[in-house]
């Protein structure tokens, strides 16, 4: 079937890896099935809610390629909500409860101390109208609980397999806080109805939430979606990813230069049984997906297997990728190309270029070289090939070194390398002694010998 699906930030922090694990999932279903993904930012929270996170969510989901059919915002529709809320409690589906934070704590520990699951009494339920006008004179506000049935509910989850929660083991879920705010649940429900969500792809934190979700949707008179729980991701030592730690957000990602398709690539196939591998293109992941074979335990994330693909991505770039990204730097149009193809492999990322092209134009290095390797370098000053130098002039220039100065291996090249870069390792020095040119590696040599 052709699957409409959603990812439902909120706009409270910035998107890390572990949502990013949950985005692509549903992208990839969508892609698979030939359906389309809702982007619904779950906005109701105005005190932390933020433009600035939901604009920075748009530009993540871009980032990732990940194709937003449809962009809806809860903070839109609180008129849709509060109709719905209004019908539930003319049902009596929606009730009052007035009992403070203090009062339900002390309620869930005597129940405890009795040996009796902490599950709310439904006192709310019982309050006459007379009651409820005594606790609201106090200065008591209610907040509001669905009432479930208590009933075994169960669902074929198209990760975990059969499932199935007896709604009777749990409290009846508050909806609506003391403030009037919503909680998650209901708007949340509310939409998928409405936006026609066929299947709902999210984190395994959220099994034991789905019996009282399936009984709200029924309430409602619609049928609830497919359900898919997959594992969640989290760091080496086993730890869960915070959205707030700065370092593994898709923000920092995108900021330092990774490639999004490093990032698709290990969040969507580590946790699973598929092998962990760099993909050229979301309908590449999508072709080998299959929800049936994330694993049950936790994906365990290593941010080195990110920083590894994306390095293989950009060593692999032509100079036509990079171009916008080396005009930023101030390289000049006409060294561009032939720069990156010299640099790439040393490069983590495109921005890595300026700082080969700064050594390029320095007006000196510190190229040190020791007194036993003076001698040479000043042959090697007198045998270098006169007029513009070329990529191969490094080899000719080389060769005849070693005829003259019987040096070979490391004793031949590492001198060089020193003198005319400051350095004891980097890209391939053929292409680097053309782009520095006959006058400044004369220069470099000179100083070196001094």
């Amino acid at each position: 079937m052709t699957a409409t699906v959603r990812f439902a930030p909120s706009p409270t922090g910035y998107l890390h890896i572990g949502n990013a694990r949950t985005a692509l999932f549903n992208a990839l279903f969508a892609i698979q099935t030939g359906g389309a993904l809702v982007l619904r930012l779950d906005d109701t929270d105005t005190a932390r809610s933020t433009e600035a996170f939901a604009q920075t969510i748009e530009d993540d989901m871009a980032w990732l390629g990940i194709e937003v059919a449809r962009l809806e915002r809860q903070s839109a529709r609180m008129a849709r909500y509060n109709a719905v809320r209004d019908d539930l409690k003319v049902r009596g589906l929606l009730y009052a409860c007035y009992e403070t934070a203090e009062e339900l704590d002390y309620k869930r520990k005597r129940q405890l101390a009795l040996g009796k699951p902490p599950i709310y009494d439904r006192a709310g339920l019982n309050l006459t109208d007379e009651q409820c006008k005594e606790l609201e004179a106090e200065g008591r506000t209610p907040h509001w609980r669905f009432k479930l049935e208590g009933r075994r509910v169960e669902w074929d989850d198209l990760c975990k397999g059969p499932q199935s929660i007896d709604t009777a083991s749990q409290s009846d879920p508050v909806l609506i806080r003391e403030d009037g705010s919503y909680l998650y649940t209901l708007p949340s429900i509310i939409d998928d109805i409405d936006f026609g969500i066929t299947h709902v792809i999210r984190g395994e934190d959220h099994v034991s939430n789905t019996g009282t979700q399936i009984e709200i949707f029924e309430a409602l008179g619609a049928s609830a979606p497919r359900w898919a729980h997959h594992n969640l991701l989290v760091s080496a030592d086993g730890a869960a990813l915070s959205k707030r730690e700065g370092s593994l957000s898709l923000k920092a990602l995108r900021e330092a230069g990774t490639q999004p398709m490093a990032v698709a690539s290990v969040a969507a196939l580590v946790g699973t049984a598929n092998a962990i591998t760099l993909e050229p293109s979301l309908q590449a992941l999508a072709d080998g997906f299959d929800l049936a074979k994330t694993s049950s335990g936790p994906a365990r994330f290593e941010p080195r297997q990110i920083e590894d693909f994306s390095a293989q991505i950009v060593h692999a770039l032509e100079p036509e990728a990079v171009d916008d990204e080396l005009a930023a730097l101030e390289i000049p149009a006409e060294v561009r190309a032939p720069l990156w193809l010299a640099v790439r492999a040393n490069c983590q990322r495109p921005a890595d270029a300026a700082a080969w092209w700064a050594m390029l134009q320095a007006p000196a290095v510190d190229g040190a070289v020791g007194d036993e390797d003076k001698a040479y370098l000043g042959a090697a000053l007198e045998h270098l090939p006169e007029g513009a130098l070329t990529a191969d002039s490094w080899s000719a220039w080389t060769s005849a070194l070693k005829g003259e100065t019987g040096r070979k291996g490391k004793a031949l090249f590492m001198p060089l390398r020193k003198a005319l870069t400051g350095m004891e390792r980097g890209p391939e020095m053929g292409p680097i002694l053309a782009l520095l040119g006959r006058d400044k590696a004369a220069e470099r040599l000179a100083a070196a010998v001094r």
